[in-house]
């Protein structure tokens, strides 16, 4: 995210803008009042521009003009497609744990990147690190997918077919969840009012971290899934745990309230349910 300058009547340019969060931002402005008086947001997809190749992305920045940059395109996925292309990842997302070393260290190739710009060039960008985002638009595939959105459409077509519920892993792994448009509203903060360097975690509280298979209760519930539930525990589970901790970003929002996990779920399948045709399945 680059906050360049608060002088002029902010042109936002968002990258990723049909993605999870890209999508999250865009409700939040045109639906919530994100949007001030004399702003301007474009929502760019990778149908519209294809940022790993430098031509378009520079005829991009021609056209729009941008002073401000929410760069949220990337490659992304759930634990399993992170094991399965690790390579991939780190190659396309920029140059921990085993189960995704190479998405996780293109995350942190970012802080290192932007400590550079402001070093050498005097540029402000910087990181927002959320933990385990889910919301409406997001991946709901069973494989590739982001954890509880694969879990929502297992239980969904499970519900449908009148068959027990598989779930990969054995549940036990702890996760702290954050709902998509609480992402947003803490990102347009993030871009007028947060003006460190150094990267700030987007998270719910330590005290939220919870065992996965506690959230696959609660999509059963959104869902009235009533049938059997099966963990497969010939399946990784990846990092056990994965607890970020939210003291900064309290202390510069101690009021800020996050939407609670069975809400957010519920909210999720209810999207997904009333539109699976448009659905990234």
């Amino acid at each position: 995210m680059d906050s360049q300058t608060k002088a002029e009547p902010m042109r936002v340019l968002v990258t990723g803008g049909s993605g999870l969060v890209g999508k999250a931002i865009e409700h939040v402005v045109k639906q919530e009042g994100g949007c001030l008086e004399g702003e301007q947001w474009t929502f760019l997809s990778s149908k519209e521009a294809n940022l790993v190749d430098l031509q378009q992305t520079r005829a991009v920045f021609e056209k729009y003009r941008p002073t401000h940059v929410i760069h949220l395109a990337a490659k992304v996925g759930g634990l399993y497609l992170h094991m399965k292309e690790n390579l991939h990842f780190l190659i396309h997302n920029g140059p921990p744990h085993d189960s995704n070393f190479g998405y996780s260290h293109a995350k942190r190739m970012i802080d290192i990147q932007n400590r550079g710009y402001f070093a050498q060039h005097g540029r402000r960008y910087t990181a927002v690190i959320p933990t385990n985002v889910y919301g409406p638009y997001d991946n709901f595939n069973f494989e590739n997918g982001h954890v509880l959105s694969a879990l929502m459409h297992k239980t969904y077509a499970a519900k449908k077919e009148g068959t027990p519920l598989q779930v990969w892993g054995s549940g036990t792994p702890r996760r702290q969840f954050i709902y998509s448009l609480d992402v947003a509203r803490l990102f347009l903060w993030v871009l007028r009012e947060y003006d460190e360097i150094d990267p700030i975690i987007l998270s719910v509280g330590e005290e939220e971290e919870l065992p996965i298979k506690d959230a696959i209760e609660m999509i059963a519930d959104a869902l009235d899934f009533k049938g059997q539930i099966v963990f497969d525990t010939s399946k990784s589970d990846g990092q056990m745990k994965k607890t970020a901790s939210n003291a900064k970003l309290r202390r510069y929002l101690p009021d800020f309230t996050f939407t609670p996990l069975s809400e957010g779920i519920k909210k999720t399948c209810d999207w997904f349910v009333n539109n699976y045709d448009i659905a990234r399945t």
